[in-house]
């Protein structure tokens, strides 16, 4: 767990970089400008459509005119837009994590590896067409798993366990590919995911719950609703710098371990032989200990024996 910690606080510090500043930017405008044009456009066709299909369901109807009944009339109002913002936070944070894995965690790492591994072989183990499917692949497959859960969001506890570890897996898997895309071969990066799996998931589990953190601005109530746009790009900058840390977290434990990795396999190549050490320096050129017979012809069992006089 040493260096757990130890590359949390390396990633702490270098988000203060200018570069890993500047390159945040990329995704935090493209997911900012898609965001803002959703939400300006489409915020108030989704609650009224999201209002329209629970006021048709007799069973959801009723309810609200029993909540109206009890004085709790401004459920009505707020429960249409708590749904829509449920179903799009999810959506926006793990897309913010893929562009941030897409456009920055590749230069991170070369950031990482040149100011503290600058002697890590890079073995080019994925390209970015690989580094992209894998990204989408694991996108497609978390986005699934958030859309069954859905229905046991009504369920507090299960609301606030399963967003953060779907979201905790795909930042284990993403980030670390990502990072040794370039650095480890296709061996050297299973192995490394094998023998790493628990810390690394460790690292994804904090990712998940930071990255879901972000969504406590809706707990504002009305307000955030109100002025739901623009709590969307708040939202965004926040998520984008969650994962812009988390990357760089990855990206120090990682690459630590690969070469502590490549370390241990060269000590593992040079270690002693006891039996060779036993034998002489010079066994390989010493002469045999049975000389060859120094007369020509054939064996010496062979030969006549000289008679005795």
């Amino acid at each position: 767990m040493s260096r757990v910690a130890d590359s949390f606080w390396r990633a702490m510090a270098y988000c203060l970089h200018p570069r890993v500043i500047g390159w945040s930017l990329l995704p935090l405008i493209l997911l900012g400008v898609l965001s803002f044009g959703l939400g300006y456009f489409f915020w108030e066709g989704a609650v009224a459509a999201v209002r329209a299909t629970l006021e048709s369901w007799s069973l959801v109807d009723s309810l609200l005119k029993w909540l109206d009944s009890l004085g709790a009339s401004g459920f009505r109002t707020v429960i249409a837009p708590i749904i829509v913002v449920a179903m799009a936070a999810p959506v926006l944070v793990v897309l913010c994590l893929l562009l941030v894995a897409t456009m920055m965690t590749p230069s991170m790492a070369d950031l990482v590896a040149q100011r503290r591994f600058a002697g890590l072989e890079r073995k080019h183990g994925a390209g970015f067409i690989a580094g992209l499917s894998w990204g989408l692949g694991h996108t497609l497959i978390a986005l699934i798993a958030l859309v069954l859960s859905l229905p046991f969001w009504l369920i507090p506890p299960v609301a606030l366990i399963v967003p953060p570890l779907v979201l905790g897996w795909l930042s284990y898997r993403v980030f670390t590919f990502d990072v040794l895309a370039d650095f480890a071969s296709g061996a050297e990066r299973r192995r490394l995911l094998a023998e790493h799996r628990l810390p690394l998931l460790a690292l994804g589990l904090v990712t998940g719950y930071l990255g879901a953190a972000p969504a406590a601005i809706w707990a504002l109530g009305a307000l955030a609703f109100v002025f739901a746009p623009l709590f969307i790009l708040v939202f965004v900058f926040l998520s984008t710098l969650v994962f812009a840390f988390s990357s760089l977290w990855f990206a120090h434990y990682a690459l630590a371990a690969l070469q502590e990795m490549r370390r241990a396999d060269t000590h593992a190549e040079r270690a002693p032989d006891p039996v060779m050490d036993a034998l002489p320096a010079n066994y390989a050129t010493a002469p045999p200990l049975i000389a060859d017979d120094p007369e020509p012809g054939p064996p010496a069992l062979d030969r006549p024996r000289p008679l005795n006089p």
